[in-house]
């Protein structure tokens, strides 16, 4: 099978990012971004982005998770520390995050070192989320290979049962990450492909370069 998809086109002309929007610290930059993102697009899910990491086998994985907090500190998303994801994480701790935000035609790509958070934190989190996902976190052994869908929901029906009117507590091997940033890109698609890409890289006095970036 083949698919030419040379005709693919679209002109990118919805904003621009100029040296007068841009603030010292990034992190100002990405709420500004984030909220016009989530205020005009409602229906994307703002906060996903794709996290790559570098498995065990030494190939690089993305995939999709959810961003929970961000603040000056970095970019913080919750998952279960036995799963593939952890495992790469906790064997290097080089990380990026991409934030693709079709809508607004722009991307931010974090580049990053990741770690655990503090138990309270993570348990602070667990205890905001709905029932259910307290009890998915408990039934999903995730990555772990399962002969079947019925598998889980057999597991969900018994712990269900179990904490049935009981306090659902964090299960140890589930809890957050932190991704304290190196390097912070922006990029806003502009016409005839002459995007605007200005990045951040932190100095050793923790303050920020910023450079304009050719596209």
């Amino acid at each position: 099978m083949q698919k030419d998809l040379g005709n693919y086109r679209k002109s990118y002309d919805k904003g621009t990012l100029l040296e007068s929007d841009v603030s010292e610290s990034p992190f100002k930059l990405f709420e500004n971004w984030f909220f016009d993102v989530d205020k005009h697009f409602p229906d994307l899910e703002t906060n996903a982005m794709t996290l790559s990491t570098i498995g065990l086998d030494g190939f690089p994985k993305g995939r999709v998770v959810l961003l929970k907090k961000f603040s000056n500190d970095g970019f913080t998303f919750f998952t279960n520390y036995n799963s593939e994801k952890s495992k790469s994480i906790l064997s290097n701790t080089k990380v990026c995050l991409s934030f693709h935000w079709e809508g607004a035609e722009r991307q931010v790509i974090v580049k990053g070192y990741a770690e655990k958070i503090s138990d309270y934190d993570s348990d602070t989190y667990f205890n905001s989320r709905p029932r259910g996902s307290q009890l998915g976190a408990h039934v999903s052994m995730q990555s772990s290979v399962i002969k079947n869908r019925k598998v889980l929901e057999d597991s969900l029906d018994t712990l269900s049962k179990r904490f049935d009117k009981k306090e659902i507590n964090r299960p140890d091997f589930w809890g957050g990450f932190i991704v304290r940033p190196i390097e912070i890109e922006f990029w806003q698609g502009r016409a005839n492909r002459l995007h605007d890409r200005i990045r951040y890289k932190i100095k050793d006095d923790m303050t920020w370069n910023i450079d304009r970036l050719s596209p």
